[in-house]
């Protein structure tokens, strides 16, 4: 089975000191990104540990695909306890530091303890420096990267930067690499904010050598030549269909459709679009650079999950306010979803959907913790009460766009995910949308033969988050050019997939998780909900309080 190579590096904080470690039976069996993570973080990482605490620790990591030259493959893992849920959480970042990082020569890089200073990590093929950057305190993403490049020559592409929030431990901070691209949900900026880590580099000359077959060419080819309609309008291209489907939250989800979107769908984010964007090694450049001259905002994107929370969930119906509300975002370090989310929370409390000028200062406020930005950079599971507002998250972490109560398969993904509400754990979403041309897709409502296809589709993803191949990639990737590329049977590569869910449940079991928190807001308005819950579980092999038995925890 196609798998990394290369050692374990891993970088003591507080002593300043670091290491390296053979750990070819983790990549054997996990083959890389977040697979390898996971299994590290489960063995390595105290279950009761606090996710602000030295103790708990971040781990960097990609796959043997970022060896190939295809699309699709530009992609970084990073896998720590979250601030935000307080389980166990992977994220990965597009961009192009997923080849520099490969250059330095480790399969992954772990971070233990803390910093007595606020220190930029720079990890190359020999070893680790160490710089104290007082004068970075509180500088945005920007900032940073500035000075790497003026000071370094490090370019924004071979760095992954903490802005503010994350320095101020919001529980939504992310981490930004390629200035544009974030490790977004989960908060895990502000597990490097608390070890006092403003920015880490890469580079070097000692990528392992992976033999890729030739055949990944196809995929490339046709990624390059398919006219796909993300190559114009990215993942905003199906706000408009969400919105037909009466299917697009809405003022903080007390609506399920907006009559403002025709300011904020894909056409009117094409009309800003000004150049291709993509990833490292990508043709199928599916990025939105955006600008708008008269405003003076260039930002990249915003996508369909930001175009939903800082615009129909917040009453906003100007694609250019939510493009200033995203540069803010990638300006200060925070998960835009979870940022926009949140403000919305604000406003159903406030009564002041619309209200661009206070969101956009509320986001200022959000990353510094001034005022009442104090309050929400804790997130909406923690604030909802003192707010008046319904909690809409599961296990702390807030909806995504696509609608679990008009896609009955999504809400159950969201139910049981072990990060929360997020809507790329199983991309299940993708399988219920009516889309012309589609050969598999399930009905909206309902949950029939829904459970066990969850089951496959969350193993798959945690193959892709492994390989590392972008989610993207969905309409290219068969099981047979699963099979060519990693050289394995396709059941074999999901039982990979199964490994990785399975260790994610189990930490989390050990800190509290069980199905109580396997729920919805709405759950009581989904007919059968409870019985493909349970059907979930059976296929799992968990007990039906969602625990995996001591005998199915991976060894």
């Amino acid at each position: 089975m196609l798998h990394s190579k290369g050692p374990l590096l891993t970088v003591d904080l507080g002593d300043e000191t670091s290491r390296t470690e053979d750990i070819d039976g983790i990549l054997e069996s996990y083959v890389g990104g977040r697979g390898v993570a996971t299994r590290l973080a489960h063995d390595r990482v105290p279950f009761d540990v606090d996710p602000f605490s030295p103790e708990n620790r971040v781990y960097f990591s990609t796959g043997p695909m970022q060896a190939s030259n295809m699309s699709f493959t530009g992609r970084t893992n990073c896998t720590s306890v979250s601030p935000l849920t307080g389980g166990l959480c992977s994220s990965n970042a597009g961009g192009f530091v997923s080849r520099n990082f490969a250059d330095a020569g480790y399969s992954a890089v772990e971070l233990a303890g803390a910093s007595d200073e606020l220190v930029v990590l720079h990890v190359t093929d020999e070893g680790v420096e160490f710089e104290a950057v007082p004068d970075l305190a509180g500088a945005t993403v920007p900032e940073t990267v500035a000075y790497l490049d003026d000071e370094h020559g490090i370019e924004a592409d071979r760095t992954m930067v903490v802005g503010p929030a994350g320095e101020n431990l919001v529980r939504f901070a992310s981490i930004m690499t390629s200035e544009e691209r974030a490790f977004g949900r989960g908060g895990l900026g502000a597990v490097l904010g608390s070890k006092n880590v403003k920015a880490l580099t890469f580079g070097g000359d000692s990528a392992p050598d992976i033999e890729i077959p030739a055949s990944q060419m196809e995929i490339h080819r046709e990624a390059a030549t398919d006219d796909h309609i993300m190559k114009r309008q990215g993942t905003v291209a199906v706000l408009d269909l969400a919105n037909e489907m009466d299917g697009l939250p809405s003022y903080y989800f007390s609506e399920r459709h907006f009559e403002g979107a025709e300011g904020i769908n894909g056409d009117a984010i094409e009309k800003k679009k000004y150049k291709k964007g993509t990833c490292s090694a990508c043709a199928f450049a599916c990025k939105l650079p955006t600008r708008d001259e008269e405003a003076g905002v260039e930002t990249e994107g915003p996508e369909f999950e930001v175009t939903m929370a800082f615009g129909s969930n917040s009453g906003v119906d100007d694609i250019v306010e939510v493009m200033k509300s995203n540069e803010l975002c990638d300006r200060y370090g925070l998960d835009a979803i979870s940022a926009g989310n949140t403000v919305a929370a604000y406003l159903a409390s406030e009564d002041e959907f619309g209200n661009t000028d206070l969101i956009h200062d509320l986001v200022e406020k959000i990353a510094l913790r001034e005022g009442v930005g104090d309050d929400l950079a804790e997130g909406i599971a923690r604030v909802h009460d003192d707010l008046g507002v319904e909690n809409w998250t599961v296990k702390g972490m807030d909806f995504a766009a696509h609608e679990g109560r008009v896609l009955h398969g999504q809400g159950l993904s969201y139910a049981v995910a072990n990060r929360g509400a997020d809507h790329m754990y199983a991309v299940f979403y993708s399988q219920e949308y009516p889309l012309v041309g589609k050969d598999d897709a399930y009905p909206p409502e309902g949950f029939e033969g829904k459970p066990k296809r969850l089951i496959e589709k969350e193993n798959q993803m945690a193959l892709n988050d492994s390989g590392i191949v972008c989610k993207f990639s969905r309409d290219f990737m068969t099981p047979e050019r699963y099979e060519m590329l990693f050289g394995a049977d396709f059941e074999d590569l999901l039982a990979v997939g199964d490994r990785i869910v399975t260790l994610e449940r189990h930490f989390n079991n050990q800190r509290g998780f069980d199905r109580g928190d396997d729920t919805l807001p709405y759950a009581d308005e989904l007919d059968g909900f409870e019985a493909a819950l349970e059907a979930y579980y059976e296929r799992r092999g968990w007990t039906d309080d969602g625990v995996v038995p001591s005998g199915n925890v991976p060894a």
